[in-house]
């Protein structure tokens, strides 16, 4: 059951983290609000926080880059450094608690971030060049940074709290009138907002965030924003839990909640993210949910989640959680003293589940150790661009330790590549995945298109695949070939049932590529002078310690399984294969093949 909070309750909630609640023993300064017996703090993961932050100092204390900043042109990691820095000066279980040789050195990164920030408030950013967004992304540590050093009232700290005004307050500039490039930059430029409008109020921060927010969060019945991306997802929560709490907006907050439970089902066992449905850069990547500790955290302690509750306690376990959490965020939860407080509901999520998430295309499957993901879910026409889901895994396989990374099937029909299917639908405990893919030829111009110089448009083909001076939308087409691709795959107690079926001109060659997690031994198959795997008969074993997965009967027509991915890439001599043991399957048009995966 939800914890619901009042609206007097929400904005007590909101003055207390702006605030920080922090008379504790582990408190860094005093609260206006008074003192609060009642809030329990989590010690134990604050001393840690402090540790780590102090190691990450020395860090930085003994390799001092600011005479490389004008060439990095990507200045969040200095901001990053400040904030990491702030934190250890003003926190006082810290070695470097009021230390002059850390004062000198924020001093000195000020200086260094002011002298690369524009005349119009905003930074560069890799090929980003006066960037507002990016300028947003910085603004959330220089903020917190702020709002601790406000909170410590040194007097000779003053000179560091001026330079962090001015800077952001320039920064302030730029993004009430800047734009953006991404769906998410728009609520990280408003979170940015009401940071600045927390510390220096004035309307027309809020004006802006208004405008913005006029848009609209979109986020769809499956739970994700409109990048279904795990990078962009925990950026925005991130940003809009900032305006839940600084702005008075609880509702938002009924988002994140939605959003944080998709990506409970797109968590594996060991931590790793499922990005296949991604639309940028992360379907290629490997995510662990550590990036969404802080807004996991927030919504345990806020909402009394269960479910977020364990999220808290399963990321603190991985193992870069130290990395990537304790080392880096103690600034944030010295400005929210909501994130210090003891999480008091007990953990509790279910691990055992079937989840299809339809307007993905996304299926998600946990049967104790064994973990399962079907996608189908690219969006057509396949295009190879940021914003657009393009990854050509359709079958992603977990057994403890032994790890399918993917299972792909490739054809040379007129080498237009990968399978992408076209959705998932679910009859039973059956996920069917379908695609046509047809080419064509094409006739010779009528009389009325022809031009005596032979200088025609040079436009794409009708069926996509390349480009000529040939004006092909005026030309008939002709001997339309096609191929009809269905790959039906039944789940049972962890245990996969594939049924192939590949039909239209025959002799094309058909490839079903699978790709095991590097390190890993395979057995039963026959190995090509690539170091490529051949599983020719029979079923072959996977395994990584004690955990195995069986996979088979193998079949093997042809040993081609080179060049499988579209012109697209291979025009270019591009590719997607990937890093790890490969193992396959081959054979002619009309294919038939039933394997298993157990």
């Amino acid at each position: 059951m939800e914890h619901k909070v009042t609206r007097e309750e929400f904005i007590k909630l909101g003055g207390l983290t702006l605030l920080g609640l922090l008379t504790h023993d582990f408190a860094f300064g005093t609260s206006t609000m008074g003192r609060n017996d009642s809030i329990k703090l989590d010690k134990d993961l604050l001393k840690k926080f402090v540790e780590n932050n102090d190691i990450k100092v020395d860090h930085i204390l003994k390799n001092n880059t600011l005479d490389q900043i004008q060439k990095l042109n990507n200045f969040r990691n200095l901001g990053s450094e400040i904030s990491i820095m702030v934190a250890s000066l003003c926190h006082n279980m810290s070695e470097f608690y009021n230390s002059e040789v850390v004062v000198k050195r924020i001093d000195d990164a000020l200086d260094a971030m002011l002298q690369v920030q524009y005349e119009n408030g905003t930074l560069d950013a890799g090929g980003n060049r006066q960037s507002p967004p990016d300028t947003g992304f910085i603004l959330e540590s220089m903020c917190a940074s702020a709002t601790v050093l406000r909170l410590n009232e040194a007097p000779e700290l003053q000179r560091l709290r001026d330079k962090l005004k001015t800077f952001i307050l320039n920064a302030g500039e730029a993004l009430v009138s800047g734009g953006v490039h991404t769906p998410n930059h728009r609520w990280v430029v408003s979170a940015a907002l009401a940071h600045i409008n927390s510390l220096y109020p004035h309307p027309k921060y809020l004006r802006r965030i208004d405008q913005w927010l006029a848009e609209g969060v979109y986020l769809n019945e499956d739970g994700h924003y409109s990048e279904r991306s795990g990078v962009y997802s925990a950026v925005i929560n991130r940003a809009l839990i900032t305006m839940a709490r600084l702005l008075n907006k609880p509702e938002l907050l009924e988002k994140v909640t939605k959003n944080l439970r998709t990506y409970y089902y797109h968590t594996e066992p060991n931590g790793d993210v499922v990005s296949v449905d991604s639309r940028r850069q992360d379907q290629f990547m490997t995510l662990t949910v550590t990036h969404f500790y802080l807004q996991y955290r927030f919504m345990a302690i806020y909402a009394k989640d269960p479910m977020f509750a364990y999220m808290v306690k399963f990321i603190e376990n991985l193992p870069d959680f130290k990395t990537s959490i304790l080392s880096k965020d103690l600034v944030l939860f010295m400005a929210d003293d909501l994130l210090q407080q003891d999480i008091t509901v007990e953990p509790k999520a279910v691990n055992d589940f079937e989840t299809f998430f339809v307007l993905s295309n996304l299926a998600r499957i946990r049967r104790g150790n064994t973990s399962i993901t079907l996608f189908g879910g690219n969006d057509k026409p396949v295009m190879i661009v940021s914003g657009r889901s393009s990854n050509p895994n359709f079958l992603m396989y977990r057994k403890g330790e032994a790890i399918l990374k993917y299972m792909r099937l490739s054809t040379s029909f007129f080498r237009m590549g990968y399978f992408s299917s076209d959705g998932i639908n679910k009859q039973g405990n059956t996920y069917i995945l379908r695609e046509t893919k047809k080419a064509y030829y094409y006739q010779p111009l009528e009389e009325k298109y022809l031009k005596e110089d032979g200088d025609y448009e040079l436009s794409e083909s009708l069926d996509r695949r390349f480009w000529n001076k040939m004006d092909f939308k005026s030309r008939n087409v002709s001997d339309v070939k096609q191929q009809d691709t269905i790959i039906e795959i039944t789940e049972n107690n962890g245990t996969l049932d594939l049924d192939f079926k590949v039909e239209g001109p025959p002799h094309v060659e058909v490839t079903i590529e699978m790709c095991f997690k590097e390190g890993s031994t395979f057995t039963g198959a026959d190995r090509d002078a690539d170091g490529n795997y051949l599983l020719k008969s029979g079923f072959g074993e996977l395994s990584v310690g004690s955990d195995v997965i069986k996979v088979g009967p193998g079949k093997i027509a042809h040993v081609n399984v080179n060049r499988l991915d579209s012109e697209q890439y291979t025009y270019h001599q591009g590719t997607l294969r990937t890093d790890g043991v490969h193992v396959y399957i081959t054979g002619f048009t009309p294919f038939y093949h039933k394997m298993t995966i157990g």
